[in-house]
């Protein structure tokens, strides 16, 4: 999972700029949210990362904030007219 979350922090850093549209947006698969770890773990919710030609689901899960952060603004997708859905990422404030 650390790895995972390596992975997705690069990837939201380097497509910041960039905004990748698609026609419908893709469903996430229902996920219990499980007891916190510890009371220094704040839940992350569902992430979406865009791979190839396509938006890849990055499930929620726990996480501890990084240093000077406690609150967690959630990713949500947006519309613009006549280009379609694209995902803002969450992030840590």
């Amino acid at each position: 999972m650390f790895v995972l979350l390596i992975l997705f922090t690069a990837f939201a850093q380097n497509a910041s700029a960039q905004r990748f549209y698609v026609d419908v947006r893709p469903t996430a698969p229902v996920i219990v949210k499980t007891e916190a770890p510890s009371p220094n773990h704040v839940w992350v919710a569902d992430e979406w990362s865009w791979q190839g030609d396509r938006y890849k689901h990055v499930p929620p899960h726990w996480e501890v904030p990084p240093e000077k952060h406690r609150n967690r603004v959630a990713g949500y997708w947006k519309h613009k007219e006549r280009q379609g859905h694209y995902w803002v990422p969450g992030h840590w404030k």
